[in-house]
């Protein structure tokens, strides 16, 4: 097997992983808040086993990297909890539209005539999501999961302005001040059933902390542009494992526009070169 097909298959193996959040989530009795504490610390010890990260350098980019990250798996959460798996990941992935249009304002890089055409079809999808919704309770799992786009955008511009190894350390810890954050909150729903805890294991230690290690091995051996459109085998296989498991079914609104923002998205990673976006963050 050749280098870049090992690495292909790490990346597509790290997306199919991730892409369980929302069944897991979805499968959980517990209240959104516990769910994303218990994923978050769990994570976190896997990825001190995995990585083993150094206190990264405390710059302001490391700084909001990791706050933009727990915010991002605590919306992530709550999004997927309060709408369907398909809204939630589509929607959480037009992140990759607002570091379009926010890097020539925090980065400098150039906006390009196919970054407005990709931005205008992403935010023409996006619309597609709120399709006979009058009430705000009807789509406020939408809403934060719009909300977890703009976190993981953050997180990606905080990345890109610090430029050095430090995505390993903002992940890790990332998860560290989620679990902190949230533990005053649910220190008196910490009781679990068995099954459950089960779960959370799975979604701690191999959706967050084995998928991880799967992507920063197989990225030693493929072009960013590569693991950004192999990565987005995520937010198609999430609402498919929801509803072959679970039973439950996207509307034609959700699943076209999520085809249209994953189009979009796709469309102008392959013409443009560098990927857009690093790894998914939930």
């Amino acid at each position: 097997m050749s280098s870049e097909r090992r690495g292909l298959l790490l990346v597509a193996a790290a997306a199919l992983l991730w892409s369980t959040g929302g069944i897991g989530i979805k499968a959980l009795s517990e209240p959104p808040l516990v769910i994303a504490f218990y994923r978050s610390a769990t994570a976190a010890i896997a990825l001190f086993v995995i990585f083993r990260p150094r206190l990264w350098r405390w710059t302001p980019a490391f700084l909001v990297g990791i706050v933009s990250y727990a915010a991002c798996l605590t919306t992530f959460v709550l999004a997927t909890k309060w709408t369907s798996a398909a809204n939630a990941i589509f929607l959480q992935y037009c992140g990759v539209v607002w570091v379009l249009i926010a890097s020539p304002l925090v980065l400098g890089e150039p906006f390009h005539r196919r970054d407005a055409v990709a931005v205008a079809a992403a935010f023409a999808g996006m619309t597609l999501f709120f399709v006979g919704r009058f009430e705000a309770r009807g789509y406020a799992g939408e809403l934060m999961a719009l909300l977890s786009s703009v976190f993981f955008a953050v997180l990606v511009l905080a990345l890109r302005r610090e430029r050095g190894g430090g995505s390993e350390a903002v992940v890790t810890y990332g998860n560290v001040l989620a679990a902190a954050a949230l533990l005053p909150f649910v220190r008196n729903e910490l009781a679990v059933a068995p099954r459950d805890a089960v779960i959370l294991g799975f979604l701690g230690f191999v959706q967050i902390g084995g998928a991880y290690a799967l992507f920063v091995s197989g990225l030693r051996h493929v072009t960013a542009t590569q693991a950004s459109l192999m990565g987005m085998l995520e937010p198609v296989s999430n609402p498919i494992w929801v509803f072959l498991v679970l039973g439950e079914r996207p509307g034609a609104f959700s699943i076209l526009g999520g085809a249209i923002v994953l189009g979009a998205i796709g469309w102008r990673t392959v013409t443009s070169g560098p990927a857009v976006a690093g790894p998914p963050p939930d």
